[in-house]
């Protein structure tokens, strides 16, 4: 086998000359569907994936810092935001080709990868179906590494969920619910510290075809049982591939537990905590994320991804010093879930 040259820096396409305050959703056209997203910056690529139900809005506050010394794309994955939701497939892995076909039609080759939640999936993913074309990892609450999640998701993920989510939109209904989360707060309890957010993700539903792409989104990779999709079972690719972690320890979503879990699967994995911070610690501390972000860019070099090393790890799927893999031992649970 022939190693991959070790690629540079990775140049944008450039729409027009973009100031970092321009923030405006721009859009392409990719298999008939509108794909939404945001750009701003020059440099390396950072491309920020959002999590379920959310959109590049998340990190709007975020993208003028960041674009000071990176190319910064956010996508609004294919049915959030303002992207088309057609009846599709909203798997994790079609929404890595997604992602992979946008970087495509905007010139960009590689890229360092910032995934929330399900957008942390989707950049696993991305990384696993195109390891030649991600840079680095950098997770955030991410979902694909551990069955728990929280409960009211797997209730969503229930047959009559269209109901539920309409209902929670009827007059009154919203005060209702802004009292419950008034006194989960008041309670200091974890899912306080994400409730308000979360409501906001339902707001973000206004219509039928939101709610339906939504749920099937979910479908994708929760069920009743819980998380439905893993990537524990190939952590060990990661090998090689600068990749930080970021969770805050009082995620009421994905708890921080898996962050943990992860970080052992994952060699030579960094993790950082963000102490009183839930399931969106990048708005709970968006200075420090900035931080982070960018002095982790700064002092790793892009994976030198090669398919002769990536071959040995499939054959081998141990470390090499023999040890067991993490995910070796979680393999009872991560077969009874999708390995897609």
């Amino acid at each position: 086998m022939v190693d991959v040259p070790r690629r540079r820096p990775a140049r944008a396409a450039r729409l027009r000359p973009v100031g970092v305050n321009e923030l405006e959703l721009r859009y392409r056209v990719v298999h008939g569907y509108r794909r939404a997203f945001r750009m701003a910056g020059e440099g390396p690529v950072l491309v920020l994936v959002h999590g379920i139900g959310d959109s590049s809005a998340t990190w709007a506050e975020l993208i003028p810092d960041l674009a000071r010394t990176h190319t910064v794309i956010a996508p609004d994955l294919l049915g959030h935001g303002a992207s088309d939701k057609p009846r599709a497939d909203y798997s994790v892995a079609a929404y890595a080709n997604g992602v992979r076909d946008l970087l495509t039609t905007l010139g960009i080759e590689s890229a360092t990868l910032v995934g929330h939640s399900l957008g942390g999936g989707v950049a696993m993913q991305f990384a696993y179906q195109f390891p030649e074309r991600t840079e680095r990892l950098i997770l955030v609450s991410a979902g694909g590494v551990g069955r728990e999640v929280n409960p009211v998701l797997r209730l969503v993920s229930l047959p009559g969920a269209h109901v539920m989510l309409s209902t929670l939109r009827l007059p009154g209904m919203r005060t209702q619910v802004g009292l419950a989360v008034r006194l989960m707060k008041l309670m200091d309890t974890d899912l306080g510290q994400d409730a308000a957010e979360l409501v906001d993700l339902v707001d973000a539903l206004p219509d039928e075809t939101s709610r339906n792409a939504f749920i099937r989104t979910l479908r994708a990779v929760v069920d009743w049982r819980g998380q439905v999709v893993t990537m524990l079972d190939r952590c060990y690719l990661t090998e090689g591939m600068p990749t930080m972690l970021m969770w805050g320890d009082r995620d009421s979503v994905v708890p921080v537990r898996h962050a943990y879990g992860a970080h052992e699967a994952m060699p030579g994995s960094r993790l950082e905590i963000f102490e009183g911070a839930g399931h969106f610690p990048f708005h709970s501390d968006p200075a420090r994320f900035v931080s982070l972000v960018e002095e982790f860019t700064a002092t790793t070099a892009p994976a030198d991804w090669s398919r002769e090393h990536w071959r040995d790890l499939l054959i081998e799927g141990r470390l090499h010093d023999g040890r067991e893999r993490p995910a070796d031992r979680n393999r009872r649970e991560a077969s009874e879930r999708s390995a897609t």
